[in-house]
């Protein structure tokens, strides 16, 4: 639990900085950390429409791992399979910068990193899993970056999950407690210097201007960094699909059920059906395991009410049940969730306009922990007008287009729920593939 969260002061009046970010999440907050440590003469201000973390930074699971927020396919397009490649190096180089700077800040978040499992427990996740390594394999990395696991060795890792055929894993993820690391982010921004604004929603920003509801912000450069709320802006409805992850918790785990899980501090654990899950062990000592599938509102696609949903809740239940039984008895002690911006192609961006002064860093799709600090560090170098590596990330001054109009877009994500439901149930019946998962295969995030 995050212990301080006592609003920060609110914009009041009319406000002058250099740098004027609208979003305390993890895009914002890495940006004017990276910005104020490089040149501690800017005056860089962040307002936030509720409190530092408030968004999916501070409600998500916990992974702080590799892997490119997109398609592959559609970034070497623009700029090659070479420089995807070294994006993929960068996210791998992201994790253990996000655990450099909670040593160095001393941020109370429990990062610990002991790498990420995927497991397959029925013969066509088997066949995704494997010909997924493969693909990583011929794309350049190594199995020192991701392998195949036997049954055997899998047990050997964490003998507590049920019914596992294989999996792989990766050494390039940590854990850590999201709203713990946003909050103690936030503090480590404001012993820089940086001017944190909360409870202050920005209601309209452009070149040099930041309307908010008391007061304005002058700057030179304005960046966006408000995720699936952009949404809520005229103008921006179909910019993102807010796509909500949802979560349980369960109440802190006996030593003994940790014994029979066998599952070591800081290693995270997911699957690969078609609504998959992900979950870790706390640094209280609890799981706390996620999964999609939460149905999306037509009318009113980010509200309080859909945080919680009672069928996705039964699943990640029965989830819980089924793949840790040793934690099958375990109360649920906490259901939430948080929205994702997810955009058309899933693929991620940060771009700067130096004749406005406008940056945006964001659309990071589920990938956000260590996308925001790569976006963090690109934003800085593109602001200060240092032409780095990172500026040449094939993500940087990427366009996507929008979304369908309504009500296409809830059709068709009704849809999409229902039919990945179905062909895990199919799946798990039959043991074959459901082949129907290939007519929604264009609105999913690539494998």
């Amino acid at each position: 639990m995050v212990r301080n969260l006592r609003p920060r002061e609110q914009l009041s009046g009319d406000h002058t900085c250099d740098v004027a970010i609208v979003g305390a999440g993890f895009g914002g907050l890495w940006t004017a950390y990276y910005l104020q440590a490089a040149d501690p003469s800017l005056r860089v201000t962040v307002v936030e429409a509720e409190v530092a973390g408030f968004g999916a930074a501070g409600r998500n699971g916990g992974f702080v791992s590799a892997g490119i927020a997109g398609s592959g396919a559609r970034y070497a397009r623009a700029s090659g399979w070479e420089s995807v490649l070294r994006a993929e190096r960068e996210t791998q180089h992201g994790v253990d910068e996000i655990g450099r700077v909670v040593s160095v800040e001393g941020i109370d978040c429990g990062y610990r990193k002991e790498g990420a499992m995927t497991l397959a427990t029925t013969e066509p996740q088997l066949h995704r899993l494997r010909a997924r390594v493969e693909a990583k394999h011929r794309f350049g990395l190594g199995p020192e970056d991701v392998r195949l696991l036997t049954k055997d060795e899998v047990a050997e890792l964490i003998p507590g999950a049920a019914d596992v055929l294989a999996g792989s894993f990766t050494p390039h993820c940590a854990r850590v407690d999201p709203a713990r690391l946003a909050r103690g982010l936030a503090d480590a921004c404001e012993r820089l210097g940086v001017k944190i604004y909360e409870q202050s929603p920005a209601e309209r920003l452009g070149p040099k201007t930041v309307q908010c509801r008391n007061g304005r912000i002058s700057a030179e450069v304005v960046v966006r960094a408000t995720e699936s709320y952009t949404i809520r802006e005229r103008g921006e409805r179909h910019s993102f699909l807010p796509l909500y992850s949802l979560m349980i918790a369960t109440e802190p785990l006996p030593q003994q059920t940790w014994d029979e899980l066998g599952w070591r501090d800081g290693l995270g654990i997911a699957d690969i059906r078609h609504l998959y899950y992900y979950a870790n062990r706390t640094i209280d000592g609890r799981i706390a395991l996620g999964g999609r599938g939460a149905p999306y509102r037509l009318t009113d696609p980010i509200s309080p009410k859909n945080e919680r949903d009672a069928g996705v809740y039964e699943r990640l239940c029965a989830t819980l049940r089924d793949a840790f039984p040793a934690a099958s008895q375990a109360r649920i002690t906490h259901h939430w969730g948080g929205p994702l911006a997810v955009p058309r192609d899933w693929c991620m961006r940060t771009s700067f306009d130096r004749k406005t002064g406008l940056g945006f860093v964001g659309a990071f799709g589920g990938h956000g922990v260590v996308a925001a600090n790569i976006s963090g560090r690109t934003m800085r170098d593109l602001i200060l007008d240092d032409s780095t590596d990172l500026t040449s990330l094939p993500w940087v001054g990427h366009h996507t287009r929008n979304w369908e109009p309504e009500p296409i877009r809830f059709i068709a994500s009704r849809l999409i729920a229902r039919t990945l439901n179905a062909c895990d149930a199919y799946e798990e019946r039959t043991g074959k593939p459901a082949k129907r998962a290939r007519l929604v295969k264009p609105f999913l995030p690539p494998s």
